[in-house]
């Protein structure tokens, strides 16, 4: 079996993996157990869709466009990975006084 697709996320290879499957392409999604391994984090690089050998050449082509229809990410979804950097920094700013003040008390 080769790689006709590495996915972001779990979630995406068996999206891909469907397509592949509604247009009569047997495929294998990969990775489910290194998936878990990293718990909340996304596992990238470790999803993968597999197809028999000579499957492979008509589904890259699928999955070229699959990845041509796919929209881009833009800057308007960076405003919310900032919030969530902001959050991040705001609850270590509020750990560290915590541990100042206890480690003051003591």
């Amino acid at each position: 079996m080769l790689i006709a697709y590495r996915a972001r996320d779990i979630a995406e290879a068996h999206i891909v993996s469907g397509m592949l499957n509604a247009r009569g392409i047997e495929s294998h999604v990969g990775g489910h157990y290194l998936q878990g391994a990293m718990g909340e984090i996304g596992a990238a690089g470790f999803t993968n869709v597999h197809v028999q050998d000579e499957d492979y050449p008509l589904a890259r082509d699928l999955v070229a466009e699959y990845e041509a229809s796919r929209p881009e990410e833009t800057s308007a979804s960076a405003p919310s990975g900032s919030r969530v950097e902001r959050y991040a920094i705001g609850f270590l700013l509020a750990v560290a006084v915590l541990v100042a003040v206890l480690v003051g008390a003591i």
